[in-house]
C-alpha cells in the first residue's frame, strides 16, 4: 500500500509543481512521512525533488532566464546551506514535552514542531486570500532567494515563496517554469551537500525499489504535464495538497506523527 500511496504522490505532485512551480516536495513529505520518521521522510523528498528537477531541466531548461536565476540562486544556494545545517541540529535534539492519550504516549519534538509552523505557513499561501495573489516586485529577488533557500534546506518546502517572487520576474510561461526548475536544482544541490552524511548514515534503512519507483513515477506525471502545459486547471489538486499540508503539519506539530 505505501508503494502505491507515495508513488501516486510523486506522479501527482510531480505533474502539479511543472505548473505551479511547486507541489511535489509539498506532498511527498507528508506522505513519506506516513511510513517513515520526518527526518528520513525529508531525505527521501530531497533525493526524489532532486532526480525530477534534473528530468525537467532536462525538458525545459534552455527557456531558463540567466540573470533571474543568478539573482535569485546564488543567495537561495547559501541559505539552504543554513536551512539544512539547521535541521541536522534538530534532529539531535530532546522532546520538549509530552503526553498521553489512552495508553499512548506522544512526544513534541523540536523538529516536528518547527517543520510543522513551516509547512502551515506554506498553507497560507493557498487559503488566505491576500497571500493567494502575493507577489514581490523584482528588485527583491535576491531576498525570495534568501527565504526560499533557506526554508528549501529545512523543510524541502520552498517553492511557494519561489513561485510568489518569480511571478513578478516578467518572464513567460515556459520562462517561469524552466527558471524555477533551475533554481529549484540548485537548492537541492546545497541541501544534498548537507543532507550527505544522513543519508550515508542511514541509507541501509532506504527502499531503494521505492526510492527508484517514485522517481520514475515523477518522471511520469513531469513528462505528462509538460504535455499538458497549455490545457490543465490545477486549483483542484491545489486544494487538495493544500488539505494535506495542513492536516500533516498539525499533526506533526501535537507529535501524532
Amino acid at each position: 500500500m505505501e508503494y502505491i500511496i507515495i508513488c501516486l504522490a510523486a506522479l501527482i505532485g510531480s505533474g502539479l509543481t511543472l505548473f505551479s512551480g511547486f507541489g511535489l516536495g509539498t506532498l511527498l513529505v507528508p506522505v513519506f512521512g506516513l511510513f517513515f520518521p520526518i527526518e528520513m521522510a525529508i531525505l527521501l523528498t530531497a533525493i526524489v525533488h532532486f532526480l525530477n528537477n534534473l528530468f525537467k531541466l532536462f525538458l525545459l531548461g534552455k527557456s531558463a532566464n540567466l540573470n533571474v536565476v543568478l539573482r535569485f540562486g546564488i543567495p537561495a544556494i547559501i541559505f539552504a546551506f543554513l536551512g539544512a545545517y539547521l535541521l541536522s541540529l534538530l534532529t539531535d535534539m530532546q522532546p520538549l514535552t509530552d503526553y498521553q492519550i489512552g495508553n499512548h504516549t506522544f512526544e513534541i519534538m523540536p523538529i516536528k514542531l518547527i517543520i510543522g509552523i513551516v509547512l502551515l505557513f506554506f498553507s497560507l499561501f493557498e487559503v488566505v486570500p491576500s497571500f493567494v495573489n502575493l507577489q514581490f516586485d523584482k528588485k527583491y529577488l535576491p531576498v525570495g532567494g534568501i527565504l526560499s533557500g533557506f526554508f528549501g534546506g529545512l523543510s524541502g518546502n520552498q517553492g511557494a515563496l519561489r513561485a510568489a517572487f518569480l511571478i513578478r520576474a516578467n518572464l513567460s510561461k515556459q520562462s517561469f517554469i524552466a527558471t524555477g526548475v533551475v533554481i529549484a536544482c540548485l537548492v537541492d544541490i546545497s541541501r544534498l551537500t548537507v543532507y550527505s552524511k544522513q543519508i550515508l548514515n542511514n541509507q541501509s534503512q532506504f527502499d531503494y525499489t521505492l526510492l527508484t519507483l517514485a522517481t520514475l513515477s515523477a518522471f511520469i506525471g513531469a513528462y505528462f504535464g509538460n504535455k499538458l502545459l497549455k490545457k490543465v486547471t490545477i486549483t483542484t489538486i491545489q486544494n487538495i495538497v493544500t488539505f494535506m499540508l495542513i492536516l500533516f503539519a498539525v499533526l506533526l506539530i501535537i507529535g501524532i506523527i
